[in-house]
């Protein structure tokens, strides 16, 4: 029976291939995130650096429901201080959500939003939020945390209803 011989490029392709997949697999996480801000996908809103100016129609409104969550474990008490309000698409609103820490230890944490209809997160845009940085909350501290964003007037007109929810995630510090 004859041995084949195993070349160097084969030694090459047989190392360099897990790698590339590595590396490939860790640049997906930012690509997914950019991805995410740039299309809306997966209710992802968009940021705005400073208050632009936008035309408006005070004639139309929005509903907008605000929601709050926390993941298992997480021993902060975290919602909105209102449930909903209306607003006209190109004016800017400011809301907060509330949140305190029950425990005698130092939480950290951090808020993940979400935007439904999907295709809406396109359109709502955040000038300031919580959720663009992370949360350390104090033993036993409530905080009151703004939220100031704008719904583009470029929004679709069959779009009467928007939904934002945060999930706060703990953690480490």
């Amino acid at each position: 029976m004859e041995r084949k011989k195993i070349t160097k490029g084969f030694w090459i392709k047989l190392v360099s291939i897990p790698i590339l997949m590595f590396f490939f697999a860790f640049a997906l996480v930012p690509i997914y995130e950019v991805l995410c801000e740039i299309t809306g996908f997966n209710g992802t809103t968009g940021r705005v650096e400073a208050e632009q100016q936008y035309e408006v129609n005070e004639e139309r409104l929005v509903t907008v429901s605000f929601f709050a969550s926390t993941m298992p474990g997480f021993p902060v008490q975290f919602g909105p201080k209102v449930n909903s309000i209306e607003v006209v698409p190109g004016k800017f609103y400011t809301v907060s959500y509330v949140a305190k820490n029950n425990t005698d230890e130092i939480v950290f944490g951090q808020a993940i939003p979400s935007v439904a209809p999907t295709d809406a997160a396109l359109h709502f845009k955040k000038l300031e939020c919580f959720c663009f940085v992370r949360q350390e909350f104090k033993p036993n501290e409530e905080v009151e945390m703004a939220l100031r964003f704008v719904i583009e007037p470029e929004m679709e007109e069959r779009i009467k209803d928007v939904s934002l929810s945060y999930n706060f995630f703990k953690l480490d510090s």
